[in-house]
């Protein structure tokens, strides 16, 4: 198990884990699966911002991954990200999700970031649990904020103040 930067050879993998991420569950609430093109201007957006995107990498496979970016425009929530993390589903439950919320933690420490912020779905009790064990708090809910798989979901954000 390896975490490492992320590479342009990566972006098929991490648009995968995306897409069946936006098919299948609420952790992205998107109906259309990301294009290549899509994944490689967000890529280069990242890159160009200065924001991670890490990597965990299982025999040569890439198994997960975490970043962070903007979480609003505005000069001063300059030191304030949003941060995402996503595994592919067969090494979910295996402890990767955590390595790879630590890691982003550890590099936004690194890199001066003063506040993560998660948005997570109200239905995606193993992330609010995760970020809970890692020190996050329940900064509060949009109700039915979001329509996907017919029904309204509810959008919990997670806060995390940082040692920097």
């Amino acid at each position: 198990m390896l975490i490492r930067k992320c590479t342009k050879e990566d972006l098929n993998s991490i648009r995968e884990i995306y897409n069946e991420a936006i098919a299948n569950t609420t952790a992205v609430y998107e109906y259309d699966p990301f294009t290549e093109e899509y994944i490689f201007n967000w890529f280069e957006e990242k890159q160009s911002k200065g924001f991670p995107i890490l990597i965990m990498e299982i025999n040569n496979e890439v198994a997960g991954f975490s970043t962070y970016g903007t979480f609003r425009t505005r000069t001063a929530y300059k030191t304030t990200m949003e941060h995402s993390v996503y595994v592919h589903p067969k090494y979910r439950m295996q402890g990767l999700g955590r390595a790879l919320l630590r890691a982003i933690i550890q590099e936004a420490e690194k890199n001066q970031i003063h506040v993560l912020v998660g948005g997570i779905d109200g239905e995606n009790e193993l992330s609010i649990k995760l970020h809970l064990k890692e020190g996050f708090q329940i900064a509060g809910t949009i109700h039915q904020s979001a329509w996907k798989f017919g029904r309204w979901l509810d959008l919990v954000f997670m806060e995390k103040r940082l040692n920097s």
